[in-house]
C-alpha cells in the first residue's frame, strides 16, 4: 500500500489540473508563455502519475485495467476480471 500522502498528492494534482485546464489551453493558443509559467507546476497533466485504484502503487500499473500487476494477479486468480484466466500448457 502506498503512503496516504502520495495518494493525496496525486489527487491534489488531478484537481489542480482540472481547475487550470481551460486557462492553460487558452494561454498556449495565444502564445502567452510568460503568463503560462506563472500557473502552478502541478497543474500540468505531465506531472500526474497513474496509480492503482486499490493499493495506490505507481509502478507496474496496467492501464487497461486501472490496477497494478500485483492487484491484477489477485483479482484474476479470484475470477473477478472477466475474460482473464491463468494460462497453462
Amino acid at each position: 500500500m502506498a503512503k496516504k500522502s502520495w495518494i493525496a498528492r496525486e489527487e491534489k494534482r488531478e484537481r489542480m489540473h482540472e481547475q487550470y485546464k481551460e486557462k492553460r489551453q487558452k494561454l498556449k493558443d495565444e502564445g502567452r508563455w510568460v503568463e503560462l509559467q506563472k500557473i502552478p507546476n502541478n497543474a500540468s497533466p505531465v506531472r500526474q502519475n497513474n496509480r492503482c485504484r486499490i493499493c495506490g502503487r505507481a509502478r507496474g500499473y496496467m492501464q487497461a485495467f486501472g490496477v497494478c500487476r500485483i492487484c491484477f494477479r489477485e483479482l484474476a486468480l479470484e475470477g473477478k476480471i472477466p475474460g482473464i484466466r491463468k494460462s497453462s500448457w
